[in-house]
C-alpha cells in the first residue's frame, strides 16, 4: 500500500541498501552473460573530495545512461573508484599532523609518513564513494578501484618504464608552475588566475657605450615588468623586429642595472610595438614566454630564486658568471630576501640611481596555487616529461576519424586546438604521496629505469663493470649480498603527476597489464561524459595512453558537460557565498528531485542554472505523481496478467496508449542522442499534463460509474500506463519509481532490472476489426480508423478525438485568463460551422467539456455571435460570447497598456544588447540573463496582440 506522504528520505536509505544487497548494479550477472557490454569508467573523484554540484550532474548523467542501457539488456559496467590526489590527500594529513602537534612529515622520515597516509585513507577516504550512493549512482561498488592500488601501481610502473624504453618519457631541465609554499611543481589545473591590482613599474637598461643620464632619453631603453625582482636573471632585451624606434639597437647591448650584466637587444616578434615601450625584458628562468624567446636567440637561463621564492645570489654561478667587481658584495645584501620584500628593495634602489622612471597602477591576472594561494613561480628545474606531442598524433587521427565522437561535437575543435598546440608533459611532482617514479641514480648520476629494484641493480652492476666503474667480482659480490651494495644507487624521490595514473583508468581498472576476462569483455568503454575543464587534463591524456598500450580508442563517445552556476547565472564560488550543497539539497528535498532538476536543465552546451525553488519544483512533480499512484489504488487500478495495451477498446485509453507510446519513443532517442534535458522534459509533460491532468481526470467519470468492461479497462490501462511511467521515469528518478514499483503490484523482479518500455508489435486484420472504439458512454464510434505497426502504436483517431478536447479545453481557459474571467464564471461556447464529426464529438464528450471549461451550454451555429471571441480549435471555429461578460474597451485598453509595458521592457533590453560596451564587460551570466529577459517580454507581448486581435474580432 503506498504511503499517504511521499517522504524522500525513508524510500532512499531502504533502496540503497535493497540495491547494493542485491547485486542489482553487478556486471558480469548470470542472466546478462551473452548481452552486448556496456561499459562506463567513471571520472575517479578526489579520494580527499566530497560531493559538489559537478560531481551531482556528472554522476547523475552517467547513472541515466547505466540504468537506461541495463534495462535495455545489456551487460552494464559502471567502473567505480577514487584518485589518489597526491597534493590534496599530502595536505589533509599534513594538516593533521600540524593541528594535533605531532612531528611533520619530514620528521617522521617517507615510510612513517606514508603509513599515516594510508591509514587516513582507510579512515575517511570513503566519503565521497558513500555520498555518490546516496545520490543513487547504481556502480558496481563490488569492483571499487583506487589509482594506488596494487594493480593499478604495477601498470603505472610499466607504463613508464615501456614509454621511458621507447624514448617518449625522458628527463629534462625546463620552467614548470612551481608552489612555493608546497614546494612542488604542479600542472595548470592546480594553477587560479586571479585578477590583482598591482604596478607596472618603467625601468631605465642604459645602452652599452654610451653615458647614461636619466635626462638623456638616448642613453638608455625603458622596458616595463611587473615583476622587478626576477630582473636580477634577465640575459636580453626584445623589441619588435619591425619597430623602427629600435632598428639601430639590435644588436648592441645594455647593461643591466644593478647587477651590471652585458645582455644583448634582440629582435623578436613577440614583442608588441603598441604595448608599454615596445621593449621587454627577457628573463628566461622566470617566464613562460621569455623561456621560449631564450631558446629562439639561444640565450643563458639564470634562475634568481630559491624553492621557496627567496633571493639565491652568493654562490649562484650561473648569476655570478662574467659580473664585473663589486657584485658579490651586492649579492650577499640581497641574498635569501623573500621575492616580494626584494621586489620593494630593488625598486628602492632602482630609483636612488636613477634606474626607475615611472610607476603605473596596473590591473592584471597573477597565478596562484588552488590549494596553497600562494603566487606561483616558474622555476627552472631538472623533471620528468612525456613526449606528449608524438602521442598525441593517434590521439587526434581517432577523433578525425570517427572513431571518438565528442558530443556536443564544437568540443573537438577545443581538443584539436590543445592537441595540436601541445607541450611536453611534465609529470614528476616533488611528493611523497604518489606512485614513485620507478628510476634509480649511480653514484655518477647515471639514472637506471626499471620495474623493480633488482632489475634496476642488475642493470647498474652491468653497467659500472662494462664501463670498469667496478671489477667484475665486486659486481658480483653486490648482485649477491644487498649489505654490500647499500648506497650503490638511489632511488627517485619525486612521484608522478596524478594525472600519469588516471591516463590510465580505462584499462587499468579491469585488469591490465594482466590479460583478463574484464578487459577482453568490458574495453574499449563506451560512454565517457565529463566536464569541459579538463577534456585536455584527462581525456586527451587517456586517448594517448590507451591507444599507445591498447591500440583502440578507450570510447566511443565523450559527452561533454557545462557548468551548474547559481540561480543567477554565478559560478559558484565560496567567496561569494552561493554554493549549493548537493547533500543538503538531498536532505531537503530528496535525491531524485535534484537528479531531475540537474537533468532538465542539462541542454547541450548550456551551463546549468540552479536554485532551491527548482528542485522544490521537482520535488512537487514526484509528490504530484505519488499522489496519482495513489490515487489509481484507492481506484482498484490493476494490472491483469494478461493484459495488453493495443486490444483496448475505449477511446480514452487507447489515446493514452498512442501517447505512451509516443513518449517512450521522444524519451529513447533523446537518451540515445544525449539530449538529458529532452529526455527528462518529454517525461514531465507527459506525466504531469497528459497522464495526471488529463487522462485521470477524463478517466473520473468511468472509475466512479457503473461496472463494467470499460471500468474493467480503464482500471487496467491506468495501471499500465503508470508501470510505463515508472520504467520511464526510472534512470531520473531511481528511488521513487523503484519504491512504487515495489508496492503497486508483486513482481517477479526490481524494477533496476526491468526490462525498457518496448513498442507495441503488429497486430492481425481480424484483430483490428475487433478493436471498434467506444465513447465515455459506452457507444460505438463509427467509422473505426486505427494504425498498429511493428515499430510503433499509433492511433490517429483516438489522438484526434481526445486531442480535440483537450485543446477545446485549454483555449477556453486560457481566452478566459486572458480576459480577467473570473474562474467561477460560466460562460456559453458556439461552435461555428461545425463538420459532423466535430459534432458528434462535442455531444459525446458534452458533460466532461462544460465541466472543465467551466461552461453553462455548448451550442452549434453556422457563424460566430456578435461579441464573441473567435478561436480556431483545430482547424475548426468555436465562439465565446462575452457580451455583457466582460467590458470590451476596459479590457481593450488593459491589454494595450500591458504590450506597451512588454514593448519598453524589450527596447530596454536592446538598448543594453547593442552597446557594444555592455556586452564586452559584463559578466556573461549578466548579458544571459538580459536576453532572457528579452525571449519572456516577445512571448508575452505576442499573446497579447492574439488576446487583442480576438477583442477586435469580438466588436
Amino acid at each position: 500500500m503506498i504511503e499517504k506522504t511521499y517522504q524522500p528520505a525513508d524510500i532512499e536509505s531502504r533502496m540503497s541498501r535493497i540495491w547494493e544487497d542485491s547485486g542489482a548494479f553487478n556486471a558480469g550477472r548470470a542472466d546478462r552473460k551473452d548481452a552486448d557490454p556496456f561499459t562506463i569508467v567513471i571520472p575517479p573523484p578526489n579520494v580527499t573530495g566530497s560531493l559538489h554540484m559537478g560531481h551531482a550532474l556528472n554522476n547523475t548523467l552517467q547513472d541515466i545512461l547505466c540504468r537506461f542501457e541495463r534495462m535495455r539488456g545489456r551487460d552494464v559496467l559502471w567502473q567505480p573508484g577514487t584518485d589518489h590526489a597526491g597534493i590534496a590527500t599530502q595536505m589533509v594529513v599534513e594538516r593533521q599532523l600540524m593541528e594535533r602537534q605531532e612531528p611533520g612529515r619530514r620528521e617522521m622520515g617517507r615510510a612513517n609518513f606514508l603509513e599515516r597516509v594510508w591509514q587516513w585513507k582507510a579512515e575517511s577516504g570513503g566519503t565521497i564513494v558513500n555520498q555518490l550512493k546516496r545520490l543513487g549512482a547504481s556502480c558496481d561498488w563490488s569492483r571499487e578501484r583506487f589509482t594506488m592500488d596494487e594493480g593499478l601501481s604495477r601498470a603505472v610502473v610499466k607504463v613508464f618504464v615501456e614509454l621511458h624504453r621507447e624514448g617518449l618519457i625522458y628527463k629534462d631541465k625546463r620552467l614548470v608552475n612551481w608552489d612555493p609554499k608546497l614546494l612542488t611543481a604542479i600542472s595548470d589545473l592546480e594553477v587560479q588566475q586571479v585578477e590583482v591590482k598591482g604596478s607596472l613599474w618603467y625601468l631605465r637598461y642604459p645602452i652599452e657605450g654610451r653615458s647614461f643620464s636619466p635626462d638623456d632619453p638616448k642613453s638608455f631603453i625603458v622596458v616595463a615588468t611587473t615583476r622587478p625582482e626576477t630582473m636580477l636573471g634577465d640575459t636580453a632585451v626584445a623589441v619588435h623586429p619591425d619597430d623602427e624606434r629600435y632598428a639601430d639597437l639590435v644588436g648592441k647591448h645594455v647593461i643591466l642595472p644593478l647587477v651590471g650584466r652585458k645582455i644583448p637587444i634582440v629582435a623578436d616578434d613577440y614583442s608588441d610595438p603598441e604595448k608599454g615601450s615596445g621593449a621587454v625584458k627577457v628573463t628566461p628562468a622566470h617566464d613562460f614566454n621569455d623561456f621560449e624567446i631564450g631558446k629562439r636567440h639561444g640565450l643563458p637561463q639564470i634562475s634568481v630564486l630559491d624553492q621557496e621564492g627567496c633571493l639565491n645570489l652568493v654562490d649562484n654561478e650561473d648569476y655570478l658568471r662574467g659580473l664585473p667587481e663589486g657584485a658579490s658584495e651586492f649579492a650577499a645584501e640581497f641574498h635569501q630576501i623573500e621575492r616580494f620584500t626584494a621586489r620593494k628593495k630593488i625598486v628602492t634602489r632602482l630609483e636612488e640611481f636613477g634606474f626607475l622612471e615611472r610607476i603605473e597602477p596596473n590591473t592584471h591576472m597573477v597565478p596562484h596555487g588552488d590549494r596553497s594561494n600562494v603566487v606561483i613561480e616558474p622555476r627552472l628545474t631538472d623533471q620528468w616529461y612525456v613526449d606528449a606531442k608524438t602521442l598525441a598524433q593517434p590521439a587526434m587521427a581517432a577523433v578525425r576519424s570517427g572513431a571518438t565522437t565528442f558530443v556536443p561535437k564544437n568540443w573537438e575543435k577545443t581538443y584539436f586546438e590543445w592537441m595540436e598546440n601541445i607541450q611536453p608533459w611534465c609529470i614528476s611532482r616533488q611528493l611523497w604521496w604518489g606512485h614513485q617514479i620507478p628510476a634509480w641514480y649511480g653514484p655518477d648520476g647515471k639514472v637506471f629505469v626499471a620495474e623493480t629494484e633488482e632489475e634496476a641493480v642488475g642493470h647498474a652492476l652491468g653497467y659500472y663493470v662494462e664501463q670498469e666503474v667496478i671489477t667484475p667480482e665486486q659486481g658480483h659480490d653486490m648482485a649477491t649480498d644487498p649489505a654490500k651494495r647499500e648506497g650503490f644507487i638511489v632511488r627517485d624521490e619525486d612521484v608522478l603527476d596524478t594525472w600519469f595514473s588516471s591516463a590510465l583508468w580505462p584499462f587499468s581498472t579491469l585488469g591490465w597489464p594482466d590479460d583478463t576476462a574484464e578487459v577482453k569483455r568490458y574495453y574499449p568503454t563506451n560512454t565517457l561524459v565529463t566536464g569541459f575543464d579538463i577534456i585536455f587534463f584527462w581525456v586527451a591524456r587517456m586517448m594517448m595512453m590507451s591507444l599507445h598500450f591498447m591500440k583502440e580508442a578507450p570510447f566511443s563517445t565523450v559527452y561533454i558537460h557545462r557548468l551548474v552556476r547559481d540561480e543567477k547565472g554565478a559560478k559558484m564560488s565560496k567567496s561569494k557565498g552561493n554554493v549549493i550543497d548537493p547533500l543538503g539539497v538531498i536532505d531537503d528535498y530528496g535525491a531524485d528531485a535534484l537528479r531531475f532538476a540537474l537533468t532538465r536543465e542539462a541542454a547541450q552546451g548550456h551551463d546549468i542554472r540552479l536554485s532551491s525553488h527548482l528542485v522544490e519544483t521537482n520535488r512537487n512533480f514526484a509528490t504530484k505523481f505519488w499522489n496519482a499512484c495513489r490515487f489509481a489504488e484507492m481506484n482498484g487500478c490493476e494490472k491483469p496478467a494478461d493484459f495488453d495495451p493495443k486490444h483496448a477498446k475505449e477511446t480514452l485509453n487507447r489515446w493514452i496508449a498512442h501517447e505512451t507510446s509516443r513518449v517512450t519513443r521522444e524519451v529513447t532517442e533523446a537518451i540515445e542522442g544525449y539530449r538529458f534535458n529532452d529526455a527528462a522534459g518529454a517525461i514531465y509533460r507527459f506525466v504531469w499534463n497528459v497522464f495526471c491532468d488529463w487522462y485521470l481526470e477524463l478517466a473520473k467519470p468511468v472509475l466512479t460509474g457503473e461496472e463494467g468492461a470499460a471500468r474493467a479497462e480503464t482500471r487496467a490501462m491506468i495501471a499500465w500506463t503508470r508501470d510505463e511511467i515508472l520504467k520511464l521515469l526510472h534512470p531520473f528518478m531511481p528511488f521513487i519509481t523503484e519504491e512504487l514499483w515495489a508496492v503497486t503490484a508483486k513482481r517477479d523482479r526490481l524494477l533496476v532490472l526491468a526490462s525498457w518500455p518496448r513498442k507495441a508489435a503488429a497486430v492481425s486484420g481480424e484483430q483490428l476489426a475487433a478493436m471498434a472504439m467506444a465513447g465515455p458512454n459506452g457507444e460505438i464510434i463509427p467509422p473505426v480508423i486505427v494504425a498498429l505497426d511493428a515499430d510503433d502504436f499509433s492511433d490517429p483517431a483516438a489522438e484526434a478525438e481526445i486531442g480535440w478536447v483537450i485543446d477545446l479545453v485549454t483555449a477556453m481557459r486560457s481566452v478566459k485568463a486572458e480576459m480577467n474571467i473570473p474562474p467561477s464564471t460560466l460562460t456559453p461556447l458556439v461552435i461555428a460551422g461545425a463538420s459532423a464529426e466535430t459534432r458528434d464529438r462535442a455531444q459525446r464528450w458534452n458533460d466532461t467539456i462544460k465541466r472543465l471549461a467551466r461552461l453553462s451550454d455548448i451550442s452549434f451555429a453556422d457563424r460566430p455571435p456578435e461579441g464573441a471571441v473567435q478561436i480556431v480549435v483545430r482547424g475548426e471555429v468555436v465562439a465565446l460570447p462575452l457580451k455583457g461578460v466582460i467590458d470590451f474597451a476596459a479590457e481593450r485598453a488593459r491589454l494595450e497598456k500591458e504590450a506597451a509595458k512588454a514593448d519598453a521592457d524589450i527596447k530596454r533590453v536592446d538598448a543594453k544588447l547593442s552597446n557594444e560596451k555592455f556586452v564586452a564587460n559584463a559578466k556573461e551570466e549578466i548579458v544571459e540573463e538580459e536576453k532572457e529577459k528579452r525571449a519572456v517580454a516577445v512571448e508575452r507581448k505576442a499573446r497579447i496582440v492574439e488576446a487583442l486581435e480576438r477583442l477586435k474580432q469580438a466588436t
